[in-house]
């Protein structure tokens, strides 16, 4: 019987990829990567050597096709995000989606999570709110439907999650800011990197923090909404 395995891949730092994610990349016949290059550094830096096929969010069916062919044949497959865990707020879920409909169909696969770093429980590790429950949002709407989201937040009274690019922090914490009030939060940027900051704080504090100088690199933003 084929395999898939999820593997959770570091979010920064190489050195946070796990042992069973190591022994998996060096097992499996080929591996499924976001962007190939990325990933290559990540097995250059193990001396893993394994064919790596290209998937990302505008992979044609045929991609999807030929990938399930491999599994078919029984060959063994990993798939890896360029950081993080394959199929959080990645094109990952719509592969896994058409996987399970073969399974059902009869495809002889086992599909496997390999646990690793997360941005997202990382930063709830150390933002002191509580975290008995949360709700992550992914990526925030870019325009569509942004403004009818940020009044639905304002009615969960509990801790809130979400990821945003540099470019629309600033924006994002304005508006937040103008929704909720000025309520504490917490926000992760390059995190396990070398430049790992980490803010907490009124969001108009936090604000100016982050607006004052160039920021690179994705940010992972928690809302003590409670």
């Amino acid at each position: 019987m084929a395999s898939i395995y999820i593997v959770g891949t570091p979010i920064g730092n190489l050195e946070d990829l796990t042992f069973r994610a190591f022994n998996v990349l060096r097992k499996v016949d080929f591996v499924l990567a976001e962007d190939t290059r990325k990933t290559k550094i990540l097995l250059d830096r193990y001396e893993i050597s394994k064919p790596l096929i290209s998937y990302y969010q505008h992979s044609k069916l045929s991609k999807i096709e030929y990938i399930i062919e491999l599994l078919k044949s029984g060959k063994d497959l990993a798939l890896v995000t360029d950081a993080g865990t394959p199929g959080i707020s990645d094109p990952g879920n719509y592969l896994l989606e058409k996987i399970w409909e073969e399974k059902e169909k009869g495809l002889a696969v086992e599909i496997i999570p390999i646990p690793g770093a997360s941005s997202l429980t990382s930063i709830l590790s150390v933002c002191g709110f509580p975290t008995d429950d949360f709700l992550f949002l992914g990526f925030l709407p870019k325009k569509k439907g942004r403004q009818t989201l940020f009044e639905k937040i304002k009615n969960e009274k509990t801790t809130i999650i979400f990821f945003e690019s540099p470019h629309r922090i600033g924006k994002t914490l304005v508006d937040l800011e103008k929704c909720l009030g000025n309520i504490e939060i917490a926000i992760g940027r390059e995190l396990t990197k070398k430049f790992e900051e980490i803010i907490r704080g009124n969001i108009s504090d936090v604000a100016k923090r982050i607006t004052s100088k160039n920021q690179k690199g994705e940010f992972v933003v928690v809302l003590n909404n409670r």
